[in-house]
């Protein structure tokens, strides 16, 4: 009997040992945990850990790198400093993050619109709600941004970040807003200032300059994306090889990625239209296709703008005209 019960209590205490190893394996992070940990984690260098390993090389050779490790420590005396603010972060749900300021009573929550998981891909779209005193408020347009999140080493990184601005016209709160802030009354007790025509000429054409400048540096990263999602696709779907389709690139939808939508890239991008910009995909050439053409050009000429194009090399080229692009553009550094 002694032995009989000894037995039991040896088998007990395996089981004891087992279970307890079992809770001690800790759970693969998601990739929204990693966004949130990314951002919003006060332990030190949080933020750099989830950055792509080229992006973290590029900084470091840039000198950069040591500022950027210094997020997770202003993000840390900043939640310090506001003993106002509460801010709460969720893991599952429709919400991501919400804030509340118990002394204005203004309340801000970021919701998920969408979470797109495919394989080591991640696409989490996000957007605002702002509310006071518990009633929503109005906004002119509902900004979107969409994390893209990637997989290097069992470690979820921020691969992407898209930002659409969604401008509802129909909408009978959006038209009131729209109504009531073009009927409110002029501000007449305004000083007069003088104001000297030379300077305002220069300074206008300093800041086209400078949205110029600024717009083609999105548009520039938009080609590169393109490039990379039909190198992707390539890759993939042999027997096609590039695609000429840019729809077949596009980024949501259910189901599994097939060869017409792959979900490599972006809607908005995918969509052909972006930051004033028309992207064409042309010159598919052999089956399986071996090469492709990527011309960006503007879709308007309210301002001087540049043609850029590429190809499967990935060199980008820019000139006043698609074909002068593909005949002699100059290479964009």
């Amino acid at each position: 009997m002694q032995g009989s019960a000894m037995r039991k209590l040896g088998l007990i205490s395996i089981l004891l040992s087992a279970t307890a190893a079992v809770g001690q394996i800790s759970t693969p992070q998601t990739a929204r945990q990693a966004l949130l940990d990314m951002f919003f984690s006060k332990a030190q260098g949080t933020f750099v850990k989830h950055l792509p390993e080229a992006t973290k090389a590029a900084l470091e050779k840039g000198g950069a790198l040591q500022s950027v490790q210094m997020y997770s420590t202003m993000v840390s005396q900043l939640q310090a400093r506001d003993k106002d603010q509460d801010v709460q972060t969720f893991e599952t749900g429709s919400l991501l993050l919400e804030t509340h300021n118990s002394k204005t009573g203004e309340k801000a929550q970021i919701v998920v619109v969408k979470d797109a998981m495919r394989g080591d891909r991640d696409d989490i779209e996000l957007s605002l709600r702002l509310f006071k005193d518990g009633k929503e408020q109005r906004m002119p347009f509902l900004p979107q941004v969409v994390f893209s999140m990637k997989q290097e080493a069992a470690v979820w990184k921020l691969n992407e970040i898209a930002v659409t601005i969604y401008l509802p016209l129909a909408d009978p709160d959006f038209l009131k807003a729209l109504t009531e802030k073009m009927a409110a009354p002029a501000n007449t007790s305004a000083v007069p200032v003088k104001i000297d025509p030379e300077g305002t000429a220069t300074a206008t054409a300093r800041n086209t300059i400078e949205q110029q400048e600024a717009n083609n540096v999105q548009v520039i990263a938009a080609v590169k994306a393109i490039v990379a999602a039909e190198t992707e696709y390539a890759q993939t779907y042999r027997q096609v090889g590039y695609t000429c389709v840019l729809s077949s690139l596009d980024g949501f939808g259910s189901g599994t990625p097939n060869e017409n939508q792959a979900m490599l890239l972006n809607s908005g991008l995918a969509a052909g239209r972006k930051y004033g910009y028309v992207f064409t995909l042309s010159k598919c050439e052999g089956s399986p296709a071996w090469n492709f053409q990527l011309v960006a050009a503007p879709n308007s000429n309210s301002f001087p703008s540049q043609t850029f194009c590429t190809d499967r090399t990935g060199t980008i080229r820019a000139a006043e005209d698609a074909a002068r692009c593909v005949q002699s553009g100059s290479v964009v550094k």
